[in-house]
């Protein structure tokens, strides 16, 4: 897989996790993808505050990400 094609499918994971987060006032971004395996993503609005991001990053964006992109190894949150 080229890179481009690595950040498309983050790309398509974030866009099947971003609709719950803006139902909630937030939303996430990706900001880079580094050696092809670490994922780093900002989490916005209402996300930032949020006393469950930790988990929602963990169970829910790298569980997804991963389903798209299964090389990469973690996600890091830089909100």
């Amino acid at each position: 897989m080229t890179s481009e094609e690595l950040r498309l499918n983050v790309e398509k994971a974030l866009d099947e996790i971003r609709p719950f987060l803006q139902s909630d006032g937030g939303d996430i971004s990706l900001v880079s993808i580094d050696n092809e395996s670490s994922v780093k993503i900002r989490l916005e609005g209402a996300c930032i505050g949020c006393t469950v991001n930790q988990m929602t990053l963990k169970s829910g964006v790298e569980m997804t990400i991963k389903k798209y992109a299964p090389q990469i190894e973690e996600v890091i949150n830089l909100s």
